[in-house]
């Protein structure tokens, strides 16, 4: 079942059908959030210093979100698995 499921190929419209780009942008958001809130704990702990760890958690959470839609763009060129 699950092989013949692969085989089938999806459009986009199925796709929309099936999960919309806002569900997509609010679940990037929400995990963005957790990957975040995860560095500061780990920041803070290997520090010792809730400032420090909020400065890396900010510099952190601007830069992955730039370099994820870097290398979603850069995906988008490859037609790898269309």
């Amino acid at each position: 079942m699950f092989i013949e499921q692969s085989k089938t190929k999806t459009s986009y419209k199925k796709d929309k059908v099936s999960e919309k780009p806002i569900r997509s942008i609010v679940k990037t958001i929400s995990w963005r959030i957790i990957g975040t809130m995860d560095t500061i704990a780990i920041s803070w702990i290997l520090t010792g210093q809730v400032s420090t760890a909020l400065a890396i958690g900010s510099v952190e959470l601007v830069t992955k979100m730039l370099l994820y839609f870097g290398h979603e763009r850069i995906w988008d060129k490859i037609n790898f698995g269309r």
